[in-house]
């Protein structure tokens, strides 16, 4: 659920090949201590050189990655509580030729028409993203280790009752929204903007796509508006926004990357990562954290609810995932709602 943490490590700007630096942004989808993401490179590999690892937090095999606790070894974090996230990145469809003629292969096994090899690919085909989290907090540490989830049913007078108060009271940062909005942080990343204050937004690639394949597509619309927190706040006042939102990201995606709108996931999360209203985009056929039906909302479903009753996002009842250290847990179990 929202604690701080960034649109992803769950995520960088991957113009660069090899290691990528990301200093106290948190993930997957607040975002509170987000500081500027260092210039690649500018660091060179030293910065991990000495990384001490403390805890094997979560191996994923079907996702290509790990996530590591440790302490910095070098540079002006040196001693520092971190988390570390190393992630094979994709098959570029561009680089297969060089691949395939600049790879060494050691036979494994052979088996009539069935043969298997080792594959050594040169270094520069062979990328692995590494996301830093620095310094990290017992927050942070808590919300990679793997843990179980549990399935809420929140009403409307849950969510007035216990869940607000309880946003209120942790009061989550997302200045580093308003980093972005304001172009004091990550201008140079925003694909497309509409000025609007009451109907505008940004579009930017979110972090967890390093923009080197069409395959991942990844991106957030962050509305301008500050005063709507998350799918609850949604009434039919808000139907221009959404509508903008849909339409001119899709045709901006359209124009920069040429996927069109028939191959786009467009969607909300409840919980969000981060409490200031940011619309997803996915290609079909990518399977982003955070797109199952227990927590995505497709925009267009949104739309023609608020259509049909604009207090629907107000009183219905919303399922979605909480962890099981997650405080917002503690509470619905505190008042005898789990």
């Amino acid at each position: 659920m929202a604690d701080t943490k960034k649109r992803s490590l769950d995520s960088d700007n991957g113009t660069e090949s090899g290691p990528e630096k990301k200093l106290a942004t948190g993930d997957e989808d607040g975002k509170d201590t987000k500081q500027p993401v260092a210039d690649p490179g500018s660091e060179a590999g030293s910065m991990l050189a000495g990384f001490q690892t403390e805890k094997i937090m979560r191996v994923s095999s079907r996702e290509k990655n790990i996530f590591i606790h440790g302490k910095m070894g070098s540079g002006p974090n040196e001693g520092q509580d971190a988390v570390l996230i190393l992630e094979k990145t994709p098959f570029r469809e561009d680089s297969l030729a060089e691949l395939f003629k600049s790879s060494e292969l050691k036979l494994q096994m052979r088996n009539d028409i069935y043969s298997t090899y080792h594959m050594h690919p040169p270094a520069h085909l062979n990328d692995i993203k590494a996301t830093v989290v620095c310094p990290a907090t017992e927050k942070h540490i808590k919300k990679y280790q793997s843990q179980e989830l549990f399935l809420i049913q929140e009403s409307g007078e849950d969510y007035r009752n216990i869940t607000l108060p309880y946003i209120q009271e942790q009061s989550f940062s997302v200045q580093w929204v308003y980093n972005i909005l304001e172009k004091k942080a990550e201008a140079d990343r925003i694909v497309f903007e509409d000025p609007d204050p009451q109907n505008g937004f940004v579009l930017l690639p979110d972090f967890k796509w390093d923009q080197k394949q069409l395959d991942d597509l990844y991106l957030i619309a962050i509305c301008h508006q500050r005063e709507i927190k998350s799918l609850r706040d949604l009434t039919r006042e808000h139907l221009p926004l959404l509508q903008n939102i849909q339409q001119q990201g899709q045709e901006a995606i359209m124009k920069r990357y040429s996927v069109p709108s028939c191959r786009l996931r467009v969607y909300l999360h409840y919980q969000p990562s981060y409490y200031h209203l940011h619309v997803h985009f996915t290609v079909l056929g990518y399977e982003a954290p955070g797109c199952g039906v227990e927590r995505a909302h497709l925009l267009s479903d949104v739309i023609q609810n608020l259509q049909t009753d604009t207090q629907h996002y107000r009183t219905r009842t919303l399922t979605y995932p909480l962890r099981a250290d997650d405080a917002l847990l503690h509470k619905l179990r505190e008042a005898g709602r789990f």
